[in-house]
């Protein structure tokens, strides 16, 4: 007996997550430099990062960790190094291998600080839009969509324009967004540093079930109790060079660098 033909619309989402997601070494970084008008904001950087892991980035403001993200999936160009994302060569030395960024865009998928969602659109059809540039119909896109702000805990403010929306919803939202087309590796910058400590909390428990749920993640974050519960690695960046890495008991609680120890004594001392 012949079982009912697939859906065209999950035909063309898993296209899109097959092979990358398997790979086991989701993102490697290797050598990787970056200077913006002469100033080295990236100096001689390695990291890895395996899938289902997630890493967390610290560091003080202007130390190299929004650049480093971005590098990633390449709204910054490297100026040098090696990177490699769900097993394809994104830039080697100093060339872009990596022609199709828009494919790229779909397998590291980005959470902004400041939500970035498009203010005459409301919320489902933010989430929509990617879907239907990527070529999935309509009605897929629509109900994969109602899924995810369902997951979200936003099935009620489906409707709702960006301007209604609180800050916390709205970095709900653009992670709905976000995860629409399947990515193999979620990336985050800073996403709750504009919001309020309520919104903060809604926002951190989205992504502490996405960490449950096995979702590579780097993030940027200044929550540094909130990396220490959910990473599974946490790298020190100053300067433009990883100072110290490793699990997350051992960079925050046990330091060996003493640059760590003062940025975790400064730290200390704000909160």
């Amino acid at each position: 007996m012949t079982g009912q033909a697939p859906d065209p619309g999950d035909r063309a989402v898993e296209q899109l997550a097959t092979s990358p997601v398997r790979a086991e070494v989701v993102v490697l970084i290797e050598h990787l430099s970056k200077s913006f008008d002469g100033r080295l904001v990236l100096d001689d950087v390695h990291l890895k990062v395996g899938r289902s892991k997630i890493v967390s980035i610290i560091g003080q403001s202007g130390g190299g960790k929004t650049t480093l993200l971005r590098c990633v999936n390449l709204l910054e160009r490297p100026d040098h190094g090696l990177l490699t994302v769900a097993g394809e060569t994104i830039f080697s030395g100093d060339r872009l291998v990596c022609h199709d960024l828009a494919r790229l865009r779909q397998t590291v998928g980005m959470v902004f600080q400041r939500f970035n969602l498009f203010p005459h659109l409301t919320a489902v059809e933010n989430v929509m839009l990617a879907q239907r540039r990527a070529g999935v119909p309509e009605q897929v896109a629509l109900e994969r969509s109602v899924q995810l702000l369902r997951r979200v805990g936003l099935a009620h403010r489906g409707v709702a324009y960006p301007e209604q929306l609180s800050g916390g919803e709205q970095q709900r939202v653009a992670i709905a967004r976000a995860l629409a087309l399947k990515p193999a590796v979620l990336l985050f910058d800073e996403p709750t540093s504009s919001l309020d400590p309520e919104s903060t909390g809604e926002v951190l428990r989205v992504m502490r079930e996405l960490a449950e749920d096995g979702m590579t993640m780097i993030l940027v974050t200044h929550e540094l109790p909130f990396a220490r519960d959910v990473s599974d690695w946490v790298v020190f960046i100053d300067g433009g060079r990883i100072v110290e890495e490793g699990e997350p008991a051992d960079v925050l609680v046990r330091p060996s660098q003493l640059r760590t120890k003062a940025f975790l004594a400064s730290y200390a001392a704000s909160h």
